[in-house]
C-alpha cells in the first residue's frame, strides 16, 4: 500500500510521519517524513513505535447509553434532549464541555461554536489549561495576542539557548536533537534551569538547579543586571515597548547577585555565569515549558521571561525569541479556535466588539457574554451541583486534574455525563451515562498546529474502528439535533477549516497576527494536498504588536514568598513525564517496547532524604499530600535536590493500584491563567510495608489483581505484574494463577514460593513470591511465555541453565539495548562518544532520545577510569 503523509499523535513538536497501513487495517509501518520541516524525517521513541498502538484492543466500538449498546441515532437524540432539558430548566451555564489538545482543529472549532455561539455559555475548557494556559495569559498581557514569536529555525540561529523548566531531551526529543546538531555545528551555548538534574542537563554548559518556584527572582535579577550593565536595547524599547511608570525603579533594589542567589538557593558564581552568558550572546532563545507554566504564579513567571526579551530587544529577530513549547499535538490549534473558556475564536477575547464580531459572523442566536469556567473551577462547579451536564471529549480528567479524588466525586454526583473517546475503559468513562465512540489517530482527518505555529494535515490511513465517528461529526450531529441545523451543516473537515479561515480574517485588517484568510476559499483538493505552513510569518519582526498602540508591554512581576517547609509536610513534590510514555498511557501502554524504559511509577528521591525517611532503593514508598496518597517504587537519584520528590503523571487505575499522581496535586491555580500548580506541593514520604513481594508473568491477566500494590506492563507475549501484599501468599496464588498444569516449589524458611502454569506444554503464567532482594530477574522469564518444552527446573529456579548475558535496564527502546550491554561496550571497546556507541551498537541512532543516558554512562566510565 502507499504511504500516507500525516502528523504524529504526540507532543507539540508536530513531526510529520509516513504511515503505510497493513492489510489487517489495525497496524501500520511508521517512519518519519523527510520532507516535513518540523522533523526532517526524525522521530522520537514514541513516534517510532506508533504502529504498535493502532489495534482495536480496548477500543470503544459502539455508542452506549447506561452501559448498553445503542444506535447512533438514539445516542445523538438522547444527548441533545438531555442538554436541551438541562438548559431549559437551569440555564446555559448549567452545562459544560471539557475538551482536549488531542482533538483536531476542526473538532475544536465545532465544539467551541456550539457552546459559545449557540448554547450561549463559555463553559468550554480544555486539558490544555493544565499545560500552557499561563503562556497564553502571559502572551496576551505582553503582546496583546497569544502569539509564540519563534520558530524552530531560531534554535538553529541562536548562539545561546536557555531551557527553563523543560526536560527537552525526554519531552521534545526531536527538537533537542536538532539543538544538539546545531550546537555541534556552531558551538552554541546551552543553559538548563531546572530543580532536577535531568537528561537534558547532560550536554549543558551550565545547569542551574534553582529552588522550585524562584524563577521570577532569577529572571528579574538578570533583567536588573542587564539594566546596570547597559544591555537594555533603549532604541527598541522606545519604538516598540510600553514601559509602566516605576518599572525600572522596581528593579533597583533587592535584585543584586547575592540576593538572587539566596532567593534561588544557587551558588553566586553560577548565577553570575548565567548573567555573563546572556550578556555575551544577544542571539538568545529562551525555551520554556511545564516547569514555568504549571505553577500558581505561572503567568508571572512567563512575563518575567518576556520582559527580559522585550527589554533587551531579543525578539522578532533570527535566533532571538522567547519560545513557549507546547506539550500536546494540537494545543495550539485549540488556542486558535477559542478552545479555552477565557477566549473566543480567532485569537479574540471577550471584549464587547469581539463578542459582537463573532456573533455576527456565526449568526449566533445567543452569544456567550463572559468567560466561562476554567478547568479546576468547572469540575468544582460540577461537584457543587451548579453544572449539571458535562461532555468530556478525548481526555481523562479523573486522572489528570489536580485533586483527582475530588474530581471523581464530582463526576459521580453529576446528573448527566457524556464521554466521547476512542478508548472504552478509562478512569473517567466509569462515570459516563453515555459513551460515544470517536475515531482514533490513524482514522482522523483534519489539521493540527505545532509549537511554532505550523499548520499540518492529519490524514486518515485506516478505516474507522467499529462504529466510531470523527469528533467534529459527533458534535455537529448533536448541534443539529438541538435545533441548529443550518449553522452546523458541515459535510467535511474542509468545510470547517474554510469557515475557521474566514473568521480569522473577518474584519481583522491587521489587528491580529492570526489571520489564515488565504485559505478561506481553499478547495477540497487543495485541503487534501495542503503542505505544512506557518501562519504569522516572522511574528513581530517589524516591532509591531497586537495592542491598541502597537507596542508590547513590560509587565511588573514580583517573586512570591516561598516560605519554609511545613513540619507535617517537609518535602516538595514535583511531577512530570517519562520519556517513552504519554499522558495516561491509553496509547503508549499498547506498546511492549515503550513499557520497558520505566516499568513502574517511581518516586525519585535524594539519597540523604531516603536515609532520613527509612527508604531503600527499589523498595516501596507511600507518598502523601493533604489531598491524598499513593504508592511508588523508590528510585534514589543524585539528580534530585535535597527535600524534593519527583513522580510521573502517567499511571491510572487501568495500569496500577499505585502511581496515582493526580490525587496528590493541589487544586490551587494561577490567578491570571487558572492553570494548576503541579510542581510545588507539600508532601511527605514513608516506607510502604508489605508482608510479601512478588511478580506475575502471564499471557492473560486476572482481573482485578487482589494485592495491596500491583502495576502491570505489557510484554511481547503477555504481561508482567509487579506486586506486594499482605496475608497468605499461597491463598493469593490460588486467586491469580490460571488453570493448567502446575509446577511449584516452596522454601518456607525464606518465604519463597514459585509457581509455573503450563497448558499443552506451553508456559502461560509464572508467579514468584519472596523477599524483594531474592526475587529472580524478569527478562529471561518473560521470554518463556508461550514457549513449549520449557524446563520445569529452570522455571522454578528463575533462570536458564545457560543464561544469556544480562542486558540490564533498557536504555534504548528502539533497539532494546540495556545499561549493562552499553557499559560493557563502552569499557571494552573504549567508546568515548555517543556516535561511537551508535556505530557499535546502533543505540541512539534512530530517535536519539537515549543519547543523554548514553552520554551519562560514558561520563561515569571516564570518571571511574580517572578515579
Amino acid at each position: 500500500m502507499n504511504a500516507t503523509r500525516t502528523t504524529c499523535a504526540y507532543c507539540g513538536v508536530g513531526c510529520g510521519v509516513l504511515a503505510t497501513p497493513a492489510a489487517d487495517g489495525q497496524s501500520a509501518a511508521i517512519v518519519g517524513d523527510p520532507e516535513h520541516p518540523a522533523n526532517a524525517g526524525r522521530l522520537c521513541s514514541k513516534g517510532t513505535h506508533l504502529g504498535e498502538t493502532l489495534s482495536h484492543e480496548g477500543r470503544l466500538l459502539h455508542p452506549e447509553i447506561g452501559g448498553k449498546r445503542a444506535s447512533w441515532e438514539k445516542a445523538i437524540a438522547h444527548v441533545a434532549r438531555q442538554f436541551r432539558r438541562t438548559i431549559e430548566q437551569y440555564g446555559p451555564d448549567s452545562v459544560a464541555f471539557y475538551v482536549s489538545g488531542q482533538l483536531l482543529t476542526e473538532d475544536y472549532y465545532v465544539a467551541n461554536k456550539l457552546m459559545k455561539g449557540f448554547i450561549g455559555s463559555a463553559n468550554i475548557d480544555t486539558n490544555s489549561r493544565l499545560c500552557m494556559s499561563s503562556a497564553v495569559a502571559g502572551h496576551m498581557r505582553a503582546f496583546g495576542e497569544d502569539v509564540v514569536p519563534a520558530s524552530y529555525d531560531d534554535l538553529d540561529a541562536a548562539d545561546l539557548i536557555v531551557l527553563v523548566g523543560s526536560n527537552t531531551a525526554w519531552c521534545h526529543p526531536v527538537i533537542y536533537q536538532r539543538m544538539m546538531a546545531a550546537r555541534a555545528a556552531r558551538g552554541k551555548k546551552l543553559v538548563v534551569i531546572d530543580p532536577r538534574r535531568t537528561e537534558t542537563c547532560a550536554d549543558a554548559d551550565l545547569h542551574l538547579a534553582l529552588r522550585p518556584g524562584s524563577d521570577v527572582a532569577l529572571m528579574n535579577g538578570l533583567l536588573a543586571f542587564a539594566m546596570r550593565e547597559g544591555h537594555i536595547d533603549l532604541d527598541y524599547v522606545e519604538r516598540s515597548v510600553n514601559v509602566p511608570d516605576g518599572f525600572w525603579d522596581s528593579l533597583s533594589e533587592g535584585h543584586d547577585l547575592w540576593s538572587v542567589a539566596r532567593a534561588c538557593d544557587l551558588p553566586p558564581a553560577d548565577v553570575q555565569a548565567f548573567f555573563d552568558l546572556f550578556a555575551a550572546h544577544p542571539r538568545t532563545v529562551t525555551m520554556f515549558s511545564q516547569g514555568i507554566n504549571q505553577s500558581i504564579r505561572g503567568t508571572d513567571q512567563v512575563n518575567a521571561i518576556l520582559n527580559l526579551h522585550l527589554a533587551t530587544g531579543r525578539i522578532g529577530k533570527p535566533g532571538a525569541a522567547p519560545f513557549s513549547i507546547t506539550g500536546q499535538p494540537n494545543a495550539m490549534g485549540g488556542r486558535e479556535v477559542g478552545g479555552l473558556a477565557t477566549t473566543l475564536a480567532a485569537h479574540m477575547d471577550f471584549a464587547p466588539e469581539n463578542r459582537d464580531l463573532v456573533r455576527r459572523f456565526w449568526a449566533s442566536p445567543t452569544m456567550a457574554a463572559k468567560p466561562g469556567l476554567k478547568a479546576v473551577d468547572l469540575f468544582r462547579s460540577i461537584g457543587e451541583g451548579r453544572v449539571k451536564a458535562v461532555w468530556i471529549m478525548a481526555t481523562n480528567p479523573a486522572v489528570s486534574l489536580p485533586d483527582a479524588g475530588t474530581v471523581r466525586e464530582a463526576l459521580a454526583a453529576c446528573p448527566f455525563v457524556v464521554v466521547s473517546d476512542c478508548i472504552a475503559n478509562t478512569d473517567t468513562s466509569a462515570y459516563a451515562h453515555v459513551m460515544l465512540p470517536a475515531t482514533g489517530w490513524g482514522e482522523k482527518d483534519g489539521t493540527v498546529t505545532n509549537s511554532e505555529r505550523m499548520i499540518s494535515r492529519q490524514r486518515a490511513f485506516l478505516p474507522a474502528a467499529g462504529e466510531a465517528r470523527p469528533d467534529w461529526w459527533i458534535i455537529k450531529e448533536v448541534a443539529r439535533a438541538m435545533g441548529w441545523r443550518e449553522a452546523f451543516s458541515f459535510d467535511s473537515p474542509a468545510d470547517i477549516y474554510r469557515e475557521h479561515a474566514r473568521l480569522s480574517t473577518y474584519q481583522n485588517a491587521g489587528k491580529r497576527v492570526f489571520d489564515i484568510g488565504g485559505h478561506a476559499a481553499i478547495s477540497n483538493p487543495g485541503y487534501d494536498t495542503m503542505q505544512p505552513w506557518r501562519w504569522g510569518g516572522d511574528a513581530f519582526a517589524d516591532g509591531r504588536f497586537s495592542t491598541p498602540d502597537g507596542k508590547a508591554r513590560l509587565v511588573p512581576v514580583n517573586q512570591m514568598e516561598l516560605g519554609e517547609p511545613l513540619r507535617a509536610w517537609p518535602l516538595t513534590l514535583n511531577t512530570g513525564r517519562y520519556r517513552d510514555q504519554w499522558h495516561t498511557m491509553t496509547r503508549t501502554g499498547l506498546s511492549a517496547r515503550l513499557g520497558q524504559h520505566r516499568q513502574e511509577p517511581l518516586v525519585e528521591i535524594h539519597a540523604e532524604d531516603a536515609l532520613a525517611h527509612g527508604l531503600s532503593d527499589g523498595g516501596l514508598a507511600l507518598v502523601a499530600t493533604p489531598q491524598g496518597s499513593s504508592v511508588y517504587r523508590v528510585c534514589i537519584s543524585d539528580g534530585q535536590r535535597r527535600g524534593e520528590l519527583f513522580v510521573p503523571i502517567h499511571w491510572t487505575d487501568q495500569q496500577s493500584t499505585g502511581g496515582r499522581t493526580g490525587v496528590l496535586a493541589r487544586a490551587l491555580t494561577d490567578p491570571h491563567s487558572g492553570q494548576p500548580g503541579f510542581k510545588n506541593a507539600p508532601a511527605r514520604i514513608s516506607p510502604f510495608v508489605a508482608e510479601w513481594h512478588g511478580f506475575l508473568i502471564a499471557s492473560v491477566l486476572p482481573d482485578p489483581l487482589p494485592s495491596s500494590y500491583a502495576t502491570k506492563v505489557r510484554t511481547k507475549a503477555g504481561w508482567l505484574v509487579e506486586m506486594a501484599g499482605d496475608g497468605d501468599p499461597l491463598a493469593f496464588a490460588k486467586r491469580v494463577l490460571p488453570r493448567g498444569g502446575r509446577i511449584e516449589s516452596h522454601d518456607g524458611a525464606h518465604g519463597q514460593h514459585r509457581f509455573a502454569i503450563l497448558r499443552d506444554g506451553v508456559v502461560v503464567a509464572a508467579l514468584y513470591i519472596g523477599p524483594q532482594k531474592r526475587l529472580p530477574r524478569r527478562e529471561w522469564l518473560i521470554a518463556q511465555l508461550g514457549i513449549s518444552e520449557a524446563s520445569a527446573t529452570e522455571l522454578l529456579a528463575g533462570r536458564s541453565a545457560t543464561p544469556a548475558p544480562d542486558r540490564g535496564a533498557i536504555v534504548c527502546s528502539c533497539f532494546d539495548i540495556g545499561t549493562i550491554t552499553l557499559t560493557k561496550a563502552i569499557t571494552n571497546q573504549r567508546l568515548m562518544t555517543t556516535e561511537a556507541v551508535g556505530a557499535a551498537l546502533s543505540a541512539g541512532t534512530n530517535c536519539g532520545s537515549c543519547k543523554p543516558a548514553i552520554q551519562r554512562l560514558i561520563m561515569q566510565h571516564k570518571e571511574a577510569a580517572h578515579g
